[in-house]
């Protein structure tokens, strides 16, 4: 069925959720609606509103009345996190989008965007990965739970689309960082783990740093700032059944980004790689020719916004809010 809809500006005084409002990306988003002109932004703390709860859900859908929605909350982690715990990943990750989904098809919500995972695609995916890679090949097996979990909503918003005609769409990024990341030392995706983990040794004085793995594996980078430059034009410019790849189209090896970081830092000293630590996939880029073609770019270069997130983790860790780092730390390549 289509949905008969147009793309087109999106009304800025209308009702506008950001469920996930306080994480790396919902943080993002919030900040370019504010920035777009958005005057009724609507956003609850995990402690305010549990979205596992499924009435609590209900009722906070009945309260606000959502016109727009862009579904960034999530259980995420790095490997280790993921591979710990996939029962939390996969049971958590589906209640919060199949709450938020089914109250949102309820309260006739118009448009609606969920954000998904690269992770979502087979392990060996021919490179850059396109759309419909999905579902053609065996997951990464630290991270499936996860990315089960988030193919269980692209295929939610798909049926919606089917069955009830509504104009919602799915995009799939890259790895995200940027300001408001996980600097966790055990769930934390490799790039701010890679920024705490030289911004520590530099801090402590430390002759040398090993990393995981060989360096080898290549990844995409996307700041947060541009994915969330990206969900807004999305919202405005695309409808489509399928879902919508977001990133750079350009990727980088771990290790040549360990020294970007380092010099990010003004670390001096020597990195060292643990090549008994594995390495995960080798390589993971995106194909992001439809985003293209919908008059989409990025405009924050890697070295850049790598920037920003040392500055920005550097601000935090002044002011106390994550507080005391220790400098031990063994990042995971990314997933």
């Amino acid at each position: 069925m289509g949905t008969g809809f147009s793309p087109g500006p999106l009304d800025r005084d209308a009702p506008f959720y950001v469920a996930g409002h306080r994480g790396l990306v919902g943080s993002a988003v919030w900040r370019h609606l504010q920035r777009s002109g958005f005057t009724r932004l609507l956003g609850r703390t995990s402690r305010e509103l549990d979205l596992r709860n499924r009435d609590a859900v209900f009722a906070f859908f009945a309260e606000t009345r959502p016109r727009y929605i862009v579904l960034a909350a999530a259980r995420v982690g790095g490997i280790l996190a993921n591979d710990t715990y996939p029962v939390d990943f996969l049971s958590e990750n589906l209640q919060i989008q199949t709450n938020v989904i089914d109250a949102a098809l309820r309260h006739d919500v118009e448009r609606l965007l969920f954000l998904g995972s690269s992770c979502i695609y087979p392990k060996h995916a021919p490179q850059p990965i396109r759309e419909d890679a999905l579902l053609t090949g065996p997951l990464e097996p630290t991270n499936e739970a996860y990315a089960v979990a988030k193919i269980a909503g692209i295929m939610h918003v798909r049926s919606v689309r089917r069955q009830y005609g509504l104009p919602w769409i799915s995009a799939m990024p890259t790895n995200l960082y940027g300001p408001g990341d996980n600097f966790s030392r055990t769930s934390s995706h490799v790039l701010p783990a890679l920024v705490r983990r030289y911004e520590d040794a530099r801090a402590g004085g430390a002759a040398s740093v090993t990393n995981w793995g060989s360096g080898s594996p290549r990844r995409e980078f996307l700041h947060v700032d541009d994915m969330a430059a990206a969900t807004l034009h999305l919202l405005e410019h695309f409808d489509g059944p399928g879902h919508i790849n977001v990133g750079t189209g350009s990727d980088i090896t771990i290790r040549a980004l360990a020294q970007l970081v380092a010099e990010a830092v003004g670390y001096t000293g020597a990195t060292e790689w643990d090549t008994s630590k594995p390495d995960g996939t080798p390589r993971k880029l995106l194909d992001v020719s439809a985003l293209r073609a919908s008059g989409w770019h990025p405009r924050i270069t890697l070295p850049a916004g790598v920037e920003r997130t040392v500055e920005a983790f550097r601000r935090d860790r002044k002011v106390g809010s994550r507080g005391s780092l220790p400098l031990v730390v063994s990042p995971a390549p990314a997933s």
